[in-house]
């Protein structure tokens, strides 16, 4: 019996939790690692990263304004190394529970789906040995999906699949693709951020 009580305290703490951390007011702190991919194959290798760090803040209940810096690196064996960027704006809405239940969709309480868009400047730039360099830059958008494990009050795991288009110029002047990422993100309130930075002065 005591044991399903505490397992019930700790379901419903979880719960609590995932639903105050994306209150008007909070803070989302962290990032994403995606595109990762590696090919060891005879006579040739690949390798592929890509790091986005992200801060936001919460206008309004369930939904945050900020900002992402991107940064990726791909590497081919033969085939010469790709470098990309991009920054910008970002902007994060997570439905709630009467809107998940709309669509049929009952998950635990811990988890929230959220979907988040952004928007900015972005470029890539190809090096081949003995070819010119290939590059774009111009403006890109992505958008997509998300959701979000919170693991305790201010920490959540996540995973997130985003449609990234960069229109602008270059030897390729557009490039779209699928990125598919996973990371985590800190959850603070205003008042917890504020003692952060005046404890480090």
């Amino acid at each position: 019996m005591k044991k399903l009580l505490l397992s019930a305290v700790v379901l419903a703490t979880l719960a609590m939790g995932a639903n105050a951390q994306t209150q008007k007011g909070y803070y989302l702190i962290g990032g994403d690692i995606g595109n990762i991919s590696a090919d060891l194959q005879k006579g040739g290798s690949t390798f592929g990263i890509s790091v986005t760090p992200k801060a936001a803040w919460f206008i309004q209940d369930n939904f945050a304004i900020g900002g992402q810096v991107g940064l990726g690196y791909l590497t081919k064996k033969h085939a010469g190394n790709t470098f990309t960027y991009n920054i910008g704006p970002l902007a994060r809405y997570y439905f709630g529970d009467a809107q998940m239940e709309k669509v049929k969709i009952n998950a635990p309480k811990p988890v929230r789906f959220f979907a988040e868009a952004n928007a900015g400047f972005a470029g890539s730039n190809t090096k081949v040995p003995g070819e010119d360099a290939a590059t774009t830059n111009g403006f890109n958008v992505g958008i997509g999906p998300g959701v979000a494990f919170f693991v305790n009050e201010n920490i959540a795991l996540e995973a997130l699949a985003k449609y990234d288009l960069t229109l602008g110029f270059g030897t390729t002047p557009t490039i779209n693709h699928i990125n598919v990422g996973v990371g985590f993100q800190i959850y603070l309130p205003g008042s917890k951020l504020k003692a952060i930075k005046n404890d480090m002065k």
